[in-house]
């Protein structure tokens, strides 16, 4: 099936030719929405998932702290709570394409503190003794990619006409979520991980 390339206000048009199928069916449906959505469902809600585990599963948010103490962390207690609520509202933020490019930031944030307290010590391989780095690595690039790219027309961001302010063409999601979502990081490891202790 043909796709067209027309120009408009707003720069390139994506998708099918026009009335290549009837009005409402699937060939209207753009396929770089649909699979931006699938994206951002799949990572948004597994992330916000271990939110709510560090919450309500296991030691819940006890347990979480005395994780977090044996690790390094200087304020377990505090740390464990902010972890597991920027989880959830990070993890639901992408997910709903809401606020995108800080959402992805969050998500950035989390799986490079992640990377550098449990993770990097296990080399890359998920299936690694203790885990390796992969599988929050790619976590972290992907929230950056729909940072970049935007959420799609499948997004709150979307519904409220805020696509436009971080237009991919000025690579203004891609700069707040990577900026944002790194410098988040490096700050909290500088003020809050000591490897060499732990604390409770």
């Amino acid at each position: 099936m043909a796709v067209v390339s027309t120009n408009g206000p707003d720069g390139p048009a994506r998708g099918f030719a026009p009335g290549s199928g009837p009005a409402g069916s699937v060939t209207d449906v753009d396929p770089i929405d649909v699979g931006l959505l699938a994206v951002r469902l799949m990572i948004g809600i597994g992330v916000a998932m271990h939110g709510y585990n560090k919450i309500f599963g296991g030691g819940r948010l006890p347990g979480t702290a005395r994780w977090f103490g044996s690790m390094g962390m200087r304020w377990p207690k505090v740390q464990a709570r902010m972890a597991a609520f920027t989880e959830i509202a990070a993890g639901l933020g992408f997910a709903a394409g809401l606020l995108t490019p800080f959402a992805a930031a969050g998500l950035i944030g989390l799986m490079l503190v992640a990377l550098v307290v449990s993770h990097r010590k296990n080399g890359f391989f998920i299936f690694n003794k203790g885990e390796g780095w992969e599988y929050v690595a790619v976590i972290a690039v992907t929230a950056w990619a729909v940072g970049t790219i935007g959420p799609g027309t499948a997004s709150l961001d979307h519904a409220l006409d805020l696509t436009d302010t971080w237009n991919a063409s000025t690579w203004t999601g891609a700069l707040i979520a990577g900026l944002l979502g790194v410098g988040s990081a490096a700050a909290l490891l500088a003020v809050c991980y000591r490897p060499a202790q732990q604390f409770s």
